[in-house]
């Protein structure tokens, strides 16, 4: 169950790492990131190999990313996920983000959230933060629903 308290304490911090960011146009890590970078969110992209992305430099792993960050979204694959939690966990990130659409487990997987949970580090466990992130678009809006009514996630008042 995806906890509507967690979600708001995440999107009102300001400094935000999108780890699995592509240098693709159908990269949705990408997608992720923009949306936060145009809401005016001090976005980081994290990619392995990407170099830059939008002309924003964009580091390897969370390691590399210079100065403290409020929270991470995690756009990975679910062992990836793991990894990047532990990355995390050792940078003293607080709140950790796994994300996952519609279909495939995205980067949530079980490990990942024990993880998170015995280190203390709050998680929203497998949403698409562009369900949340206002302005809400009206497929966002649908998708955000469907989870409300197939109870994984909390109904917003």
């Amino acid at each position: 169950m995806i906890d509507p308290e967690v979600v708001e304490e995440f999107l009102a911090q300001r400094r935000i790492a999108v780890v699995g960011v592509a240098d693709r146009k159908d990269s949705f890590g990408r997608t992720i990131y923009q949306a936060f970078r145009d809401r005016g969110y001090d976005a980081v992209p994290v990619h392995p190999t990407a170099g830059t992305i939008d002309g924003v430099p964009c580091p390897p792993g969370l390691a590399a990313v210079p100065g403290p960050l409020d929270g991470v979204v995690v756009v990975v694959g679910p062992d990836a996920a793991v990894d990047v939690v532990r990355s995390c966990i050792e940078r003293g990130v607080e709140r950790v983000w796994l994300f996952k659409g519609i279909g495939g487990p995205g980067a949530l997987s079980h490990e990942a959230v024990r993880l998170c949970e015995a280190a203390g580090v709050a998680v929203v466990p497998g949403a698409c933060p562009l369900m949340f992130l206002q302005p809400v678009g009206w497929f966002h809006r649908l998708h955000r629903k469907a989870r409300q009514l197939n109870g994984s996630l909390a109904r917003v008042a």
